[in-house]
């Protein structure tokens, strides 16, 4: 029977099982043999990671052609300008062509996240702002190419959702084993029938 986990990927863990340089990887978070990621995050992003031995599930997380909505929360250097967000929800212009059309919502207040173990640089003259995106495509440090190209650097950077998988109730570090009905919204192995 295949198995599907998510994982609330911690800062500054490498989103692979081993490294030659001893740095932390997912394997001293997770005790499974056998499961990859499904799909990224750098290094130094944190968040939401499915992770599978099933092949079918990856590829269909993986592929664009699929377009799972992934949901980032986002801290930016300085209040992004109307201007800005409407640019990141047309598309930006990045070195590999512009992005797909995305959603993108000027957040109130600060999200209820944990503090990270290396917190981002403060400047008390620059105030920060946070977004929630969600991006249909999946290019390589694409949230942060984005914002950055609409003038307000991402300094943290939290993958919140894929689909209707999030890490709500998970701590960093923490992972559970996917429901049945999990696995069948994210078009994996059908729910067992009751």
């Amino acid at each position: 029977m295949p198995r599907t986990i998510k994982l609330y990927k911690p800062y500054d863990v490498l989103c692979q099982f081993t490294d030659p340089d001893g740095r932390v990887t997912l394997a001293d978070y997770v005790p499974v043999a056998g499961v990859y990621a499904a799909g990224r995050l750098d290094r130094d992003s944190e968040g939401l990671l499915i992770l599978t031995d099933d092949g079918r599930l990856s590829h269909r997380l993986t592929d664009p052609r699929f377009a799972h909505p992934r949901t980032y929360l986002a801290q930016l250097e300085r209040i992004p300008t109307p201007e800005a967000l409407e640019a990141l929800r047309r598309g930006v212009a990045l070195s590999d062509g512009v992005t797909r059309p995305a959603g993108v919502e000027l957040l109130a207040e600060a999200p209820p996240l944990p503090d990270r173990p290396t917190p981002i640089r403060f400047r008390k003259n620059v105030p920060t702002a946070w977004i929630k995106l969600t991006l249909r495509e999946g290019r390589n440090r694409q949230v942060r190419r984005m914002t950055a190209a609409a003038g307000f650097p991402t300094l943290r950077l939290v993958r919140w959702s894929v689909g209707p998988i999030s890490i709500e109730g998970l701590p960093p570090g923490a992972w559970l084993d996917l429901t049945p009905e999990e696995l069948q919204a994210l078009g994996g192995a059908p729910a067992a029938e009751s």
